[in-house]
């Protein structure tokens, strides 16, 4: 190993937006990711050219309570609003720590741009959520600059009571232009529509394009989603493990337009595709772990010259 890649940055801790702790995880291509302790919330990914792939809206509010908007939030212990508890929960609005004890998990030795978070419920949270539980969130850059988010969630009641939980990666993937996205993978699934009382639809284009609003969650999905930039020629290219579901959102103009920490025409240049749990709750009983992983990369797209890369993505080929 030369005297460079030892003195290699792969990980470094700072601040960031008004002063509150990241993560910064880089690989020697150039290749890099943030990771903010408040939330556990990754709110950059970027690629060995330095180009951001995820988006973080311009009036996000880096300020606690509020959370994030953008990068990848976690939903938990319940996505959306099918619940007792806030919108998607409250890990996304808790200030995390280091882990320095995390479990082991299979990992490439060369691998060294990580971090290991842990979330433990307070006294507070055990008022609105009474349950404990261990919450472990590992980020990764792979060399290739591939970024892994795998999530252990344990049931640590001493109670003897199970508790149940629903969940997302609420990823906001980067697009150059909504109306000239597709996504492929989701086609002839059935999806419940949050825009129309979760009611149950089949999806029956050839893939998904976007003209107007879509909040939908696509069930029984398979382990590869590609999205693809068509203007920038770009595919990103989505693997989950432990997570059945994904959900598929835009709030298109006037729902922007009523959202206070989103600019009126960001719709356009973002598209969230969620690995997620959401149809049928998981439940543990004390003792017991959940698993939830999702890998993100990119390879190019020449669809614009007829050859749809992505099929080959999606194949694995």
């Amino acid at each position: 190993m030369s005297g460079r890649e030892k003195e290699w940055p792969f990980v470094e801790h700072c601040k960031g937006v008004n002063g509150l702790d990241k993560v910064i995880l880089r690989e020697p291509r150039g290749c890099s990711a943030e990771v903010y302790l408040y939330g556990a919330q990754v709110t950059s990914w970027k690629n060995e050219h330095g180009e951001e792939l995820l988006f973080v809206s311009s009036k996000a509010v880096f300020k606690p309570p509020k959370a994030i908007r953008g990068g990848i939030p976690l939903c938990f212990p319940q996505f959306g609003s099918q619940g007792s508890l806030e919108q998607h929960g409250f890990a996304r609005n808790r200030f995390w720590t280091i882990d320095l004890d995390p479990p082991q998990l299979a990992i490439s030795s060369s691998n060294k741009a990580f971090v290991d978070l842990i979330l433990k419920p307070s006294e507070e949270d055990g008022k609105i959520w009474p349950h404990r539980y261990e919450f472990r969130l590992r980020v990764s850059l792979g060399a290739g600059g591939e970024l892994m988010l795998t999530s252990r969630i344990r049931n640590t009641n001493t109670d003897g009571k199970p508790f149940t939980f629903t969940f997302a990666y609420h990823t906001y993937f980067a697009v150059t232009d909504i109306s000239e996205v597709r996504v492929e993978g989701l086609e002839t699934l059935d999806y419940l529509d949050n825009l129309k009382d979760r009611e149950r639809f089949t999806e029956q284009g050839d893939a998904i394009t976007f003209e107007s609003e879509v909040n939908k969650v696509y069930l029984s999905t398979p382990t590869k989603i590609a999205i693809l930039d068509h203007e920038r020629k770009r595919t990103y290219e989505l693997r989950k493990d432990g997570l059945p579901d994904a959900v598929v959102w835009n709030p298109w103009d006037k729902k922007a337009k009523a959202i206070p920490d989103f600019g009126y025409d960001e719709y356009k240049r973002m598209l969230c595709v969620e690995a997620a749990c959401v149809e049928k709750p998981i439940t543990l009983r004390p003792g017991e772990e959940w698993k939830g992983r999702q890998e993100l990369s990119t390879v190019p797209s020449s669809y614009c010259s007829g050859q749809l890369d992505p099929l080959k993505v999606l194949k694995g080929g």
